[in-house]
């Protein structure tokens, strides 16, 4: 049908459930290098990234996506395979669909038509891909080729983010920052003991809830102007050896701060470990940092370009959004680059029958190739 809608299709129907790539990149990396782009391929641990340039000098307007996709779950809950891609109804199916493989596939066509159209652009633009994006560790992906950007002084002005951002049409709302995202393995130490003799044990449990109804009700921030307050939230508690005569020893809690700049990881950590304290608790928490929170502020030039590209190809003005979980943007944003997210429709990404709009596809180079140009044509 077009340039985008079959390389879209040949990305789904390869098998790239993380950290695989399948092929992905060597297949983008090809028609990038016939394009004039500076292709390398960064193989960290099992993870691939590809880092593709074109031009010289700055600024730098870097495209950043994934081709790894998460697992498609029972096959026979599909309408089809879900690495076959089929249209039905207007619409383009197969896992990855959304998320993100027509992101991708849409700043391939758009970087490619740039370049033929001013093949001597100022500055450079570029395509960062990772095969670990949606992993549990994002260990040796853009996190990792962050690190690497830092060693070799790379630096990065502007990053367009091609996840799913739009919510009912296409550029009806765009990411310019994300919450940080703090976690928590708390353990609660007691002694264990049997339940007919309580006074002969102690109760991690009975010990930590006062302290968890204080930290449920806690007023952490007020948020701003940008980002709502901060959020605390246990996703497990366990305990117990599994028998109902037996008190247990030890209480696991796994907690989360989603957090905006109106407040910092270490004082979370600060206050939450005073909290435990003030209860006379024998806890211990290993934190884990997968994020900070960051805003590309009104005014900067690529959230200007996303806004004016959406506004004239859309006609829509999009709602300028910190909302959701995290992305990518979250370890680019730290080199002192401007972030903003945007992508096709997210109503189905990691669902069952995984779709895109064609049309939406279709239109998708376009708003990234005025990107483009508003900055670097």
């Amino acid at each position: 049908m077009s340039a985008v809608f079959d390389l879209a299709c040949e990305l789904i129907s390869r098998r790239s459930v993380t950290p695989d790539d399948a092929g992905c990149q060597a297949l983008i990396a090809a028609r990038l290098t016939q394009a004039g782009f500076r292709c390398e391929h960064l193989r960290f641990g099992e993870v691939d990234n590809l880092w593709a340039t074109h031009g010289s000098g700055g600024p730098l307007l870097v495209f950043l996506g994934h081709t790894d996709v998460v697992p498609s779950g029972p096959v026979e809950n599909w309408q089809g395979d879900p690495f076959e891609p089929v249209v039905r109804d207007g619409r383009l199916y197969g896992r990855g669909a959304a998320d993100m493989k027509s992101g991708v596939a849409a700043m391939v066509v758009a970087l490619e038509a740039f370049v033929t159209r001013h093949p001597h652009h100022r500055g450079r633009v570029g395509l960062l891909l990772t095969s670990d994006e949606e992993g549990p560790a994002n260990l040796d992906g853009v996190r990792r080729v962050a690190e690497h950007f830092r060693s070799t002084g790379e630096r990065i002005d502007w990053c367009v983010v091609g996840e799913p951002s739009s919510k009912e049409r296409l550029g009806d709302l765009i990411r310019v920052g994300r919450r940080g995202s703090l976690s928590g393995t708390l353990v609660v130490r007691g002694v264990q003991g049997h339940v007919a003799y309580p006074e002969k044990a102690r109760n991690p449990i009975h010990a930590f809830a006062p302290a968890l109804a204080e930290l449920a009700a806690e007023r952490w921030d007020e948020g701003n102007q940008d980002f709502p307050p901060t959020s605390f939230q246990v996703s497990n508690l366990n305990a117990g050896t599994g028998a109902n005569n037996v008190i247990p020893g030890t209480l696991t809690a796994l907690i989360n701060f989603r957090y905006s700049t109106a407040s910092s990881a270490q004082d979370l950590r600060a206050r939450t470990e005073a909290i435990l304290d003030r209860h006379g608790l024998d806890w211990q928490v290993d934190w884990s940092l997968s994020g900070e929170p960051f805003l590309t502020p009104p005014g900067g030039a690529v959230r200007e370009a996303v806004v004016a590209a959406c506004r004239e190809l859309c006609g829509i003005a999009p709602e300028e959004s910190t909302g959701g979980g995290t992305s990518d943007g979250r370890f680019i944003a730290p080199l002192g680059a401007e972030v903003v997210e945007l992508g096709p429709v997210n109503a189905t990404i990691h669902k069952v029958d995984e779709c895109v709009a064609v049309d939406d596809l279709e239109k998708l180079p376009s708003l990234y190739l005025a990107v483009c140009e508003r900055l670097l044509g």
